[in-house]
């Protein structure tokens, strides 16, 4: 089986997007982008440099004034005219998907139609941001509350989903009023480039999005910048505490989305087959390499057996392939350094007593140019070693069994990070015992991901970040209220 390789010309060209202007080379270093699904180079890609996000933020600048003062039905029709493009060119979004990233064209062809939900969503929120009156004792005075833009927001996505996380972000942030400079992120440019290019092409007036694509020295850039109001990062918590060191030279705002060690409950009396498929998902979603995926599995002692046996059939029939062959369920994890990485942890993982029942090789055959590994299950893995309280950030498992339901909560919260949860069972009285007790942003009780969409709040607890995105909390990350008291006492004179 011949894996192909991506198409030049069906890639975005323009790495720089700034004010009406498009750039085929920033003024940074030139990094050859790797495809992982063949190891091959797509494009030689000039970045941006400081002078590129200068002039990035000026451009935001100068279209400020007017972007927030456009009444929101105005840029209501934007959104609506935008959302409506998303979905028409849903599937264009899939070469620069497959090609960044080793999405698979599976799900890449759906990624445009995602974008179009959180524009549409937001949109409708664009014509009814309002303030609110407070009644005032002690002087008699008038006091309300108005609602405000921040100014230029920079926004920085990961590789992993540079457009699901871009949209995420931008969509509440351009609603509120404000403009944004977006960095696409060097080792999965292309999207992101995809995504501003029809913002253009929706009517979007000059400067409101701006693209600079680069290394970290583009985000530190952004990060230190005077004209940058507020910084919005989706990535590491290691890179977080470089931002947030960074940030505090300005006293400027950062919210955060960071990564996760997700568990996923599975009590005895749960639906196993469905408990199973889903579980199988933290492996399968984004290649593994999803921040909310559920890869650390706690398994109830008396079903621990039969779940680990149901598990690993089901893991099986998932046999990486091709990422644009329509049939392929899993593709390759980003780069041969992360390949590495995960299996370092994994062989770690079986010193700390774990036991491998699936996977845990690189493959090698038609897949060995690529960086493909096939899901990979541990069992009877401890919760406080390396493999089961840190990202993995690749197709692999780990299994834990335990014997009652307060020993699942501890188990579960026994991690620094708290951004999601998945509990399955039955029992209604124990779903809301679980969930009240379970410190994570996100919890799905029987499901998988299906909290995923505009309207839902998404964000962490402990050190998976803090602040929301995603439905009216999303919205208000990027509004900052202002306390208006007009005195209404007679004048003395």
């Amino acid at each position: 089986m011949a894996f192909r390789n991506p198409a030049a010309d069906t890639l975005p060209r323009y790495p720089l997007i700034i004010g009406e202007s498009r750039a085929e080379k920033g003024s940074g270093t030139v990094m050859p982008h790797v495809y992982p699904g063949t190891g091959t180079v797509t494009r030689e890609i000039a970045m941006a440099n400081a002078d590129d996000v200068d002039r990035a933020v000026a451009a935001a600048r100068a279209a400020f004034p007017a972007w927030r003062a456009l009444p929101g039905d105005k840029r209501r029709d934007l959104f609506f005219r935008l959302a409506a493009l998303l979905e028409a060119k849903s599937g264009e979004f899939a070469p620069s998907l497959i090609a960044e990233n080793g999405s698979i064209a599976m799900t890449a062809s759906y990624m445009g139609y995602d974008a179009a939900q959180k524009f549409r969503y937001f949109g409708g929120w664009a014509d009814k941001i309002h303030g609110r009156t407070v009644p005032m004792w002690g002087a008699p005075a008038h006091d309300y509350v108005s609602y405000e833009p921040y100014g230029v927001v920079g926004v920085i996505v990961p590789w992993n989903g540079p457009l699901f996380a871009a949209t995420m972000v931008m969509a509440p942030a351009l609603a509120a009023g404000n403009c944004v400079v977006l960095k696409s992120p060097d080792l999965a440019p292309y999207s992101a480039m995809k995504l501003v290019e029809l913002i253009q092409e929706a009517g979007f007036p000059a400067g409101v999005v701006n693209l600079v694509t680069g290394a970290a020295d583009v985000g530190e850039a952004m990060v230190a910048h005077p004209g940058i109001d507020k910084i919005e990062f989706i990535g590491s918590g290691a890179t977080a505490r470089k931002v947030l060191a960074n940030a505090a030279q300005s006293l400027k705002p950062v919210g955060l989305e960071l990564g996760g060690k997700s568990a996923v409950i599975v009590f005895d009396d749960a639906d196993l087959r469905n408990a199973a498929r889903r579980g199988l998902a933290g492996a399968v979603s984004a290649n593994g390499q999803g921040c909310v995926n559920g890869t650390r599995l706690l398994v109830q002692r008396g079903v621990y057996e039969p779940y680990l046996q149901m598990l690993t059939a089901m893991a099986s029939h998932v046999v990486p392939g091709d990422p644009y062959d329509p049939a392929t369920t899993l593709g390759p994890v980003i780069s041969q350094g992360a390949l590495d990485r995960i299996l370092g942890m994994v062989g770690r993982g079986v010193a700390d007593g774990g036991r491998i029942v699936a996977g845990g090789e690189r493959m090698g055959g038609d897949h060995a140019a690529g960086y493909f590994l096939p899901i990979t299950v541990l069992a009877d893995v401890a919760n406080d070693c390396e493999i089961a309280q840190n990202e993995v950030f690749g197709p692999v498992l780990v299994v834990t069994p335990f014997e009652t339901e307060e020993e699942a909560i501890a188990l579960a919260n026994g991690t620094e990070y708290g951004l999601g949860a998945y509990v399955h069972t039955q029992n209604l009285r124990r779903a809301h015992h679980v969930t009240a007790q379970l410190q994570a942003g996100m919890i799905h009780v029987n499901g998988s991901g299906e909290a995923m969409q505009p309207n839902c709040p998404f964000g962490g607890f402990k050190k998976s970040g803090h602040g929301r995105l995603g439905g009216m909390e999303g919205l208000h990350e990027f509004l900052q209220p202002k306390n208006i008291w007009m005195s209404l006492a007679e004048s003395e004179g």
